[in-house]
C-alpha cells in the first residue's frame, strides 16, 4: 500500500526527504555500489554535509533508502490495521496481496527496483532492513497463515510457507527492475486478475499444508469443509 513521504513540517526535514528521494531514484537507476554521495548531493541540490547530517555516512543513507522503499510497498500501520480488522483470515490474505500489488505500481519505482536490487544481490544492509521493517510485518503475515492453516505461528511447519507467499510477490519486485517482455504482460494484467491468480495460488497451497499437518497431528476435523 503506497504511504506518502513524511510531512515536510520543518526545512530539515523537507531536505531530509529530498535527499532520500533522490538517492533512491539513483540507487534504483545504478546500483549501491556506482551511486556516490556526491551524485545524490547533485540530484537533491545540497551539499555534502547534508547527507552526513541526516544519514551520517554513505551506509546509513542507503539503509534509509531500503527502509523508506520497503515502508512503501507494504506498510507495518496499514498491516496492523488489517490484522486488527475483523474481517476472516483469508480475506485478510487477499487483502495483504493487493497491498503488494499496490505497491509494486508503476509509481513506485524506485522503491521496487531498489528492493529487486538488494534481493539479487544481498548486502550486509539486508540485516538492518530485517530487524527494522521485515520482522515486525513477518510477525503480522505469520498470524495470518496461523489462522488459516491451524498451524501455531512458532511452528516450523508455517514458517516454510512464508517463501511459497513470498517468492510470487517477491519476483514482481525482481522483474519490475527493467522493462521486459515477461514484466509488460504482468503489470499490463488488472489488478483484480494478479490479485485473484496470486490469492488462489497461496490459498491452495495453504490449504493442502495445513490439510497435512492436521493429518500428521492426529486432528479429525475436515480442514476444506471449515475453509469453503
Amino acid at each position: 500500500m503506497k504511504k506518502p513521504p513524511r510531512t515536510q513540517r520543518t526545512d530539515g526535514e523537507a531536505t531530509y526527504n529530498r535527499i532520500l528521494e533522490a538517492a533512491g531514484e539513483l540507487l534504483a537507476s545504478t546500483g549501491f555500489a556506482e551511486t556516490t554521495n556526491k551524485m545524490i548531493a547533485a540530484r537533491a541540490e545540497v551539499d555534502l554535509a547534508s547527507i552526513n547530517y541526516h544519514f551520517r555516512n554513505r551506509d546509513g543513507l542507503y539503509q534509509a533508502v531500503l527502509i523508506e522503499a520497503h515502508r512503501r510497498l507494504v506498510d507495518v500501520d496499514a498491516l496492523g490495521r488489517l490484522a486488527a480488522s475483523g474481517l476472516p483470515a483469508r480475506d485478510k490474505l487477499r487483502k495483504l496481496i493487493e497491498f503488494i500489488i499496490d505497491g509494486t505500481a508503476a509509481h513506485q519505482e524506485w522503491p521496487m527496483r531498489v528492493l529487486g536490487r538488494e534481493l539479487m544481490s544481498p548486502s550486509s544492509h539486508m540485516r538492518v532492513l530485517q530487524e527494522i521493517e521485515v520482522a515486525p510485518k513477518l510477525a503480522i503475515i505469520l498470524d495470518i497463515l496461523s489462522d488459516i492453516t491451524s498451524i501455531p505461528a512458532d511452528d516450523p511447519a508455517l514458517f516454510r510457507c512464508l517463501p511459497s507467499i513470498a517468492a510470487p510477490c517477491a519476483m514482481l519486485l525482481v522483474i519490475g527492475r527493467v522493462p521486459s517482455l515477461f514484466a509488460n504482460r504482468v503489470f499490463d494484467m488488472s489488478k483484480e486478475v494478479l490479485v485473484d491468480h496470486l490469492y488462489s495460488f497461496a490459498i491452495g497451497g495453504l490449504e493442502a499444508i495445513g490439510k497435512k499437518y492436521d493429518e500428521a497431528n492426529g486432528f479429525k476435523h475436515a480442514r476444506t469443509g471449515e475453509m469453503s
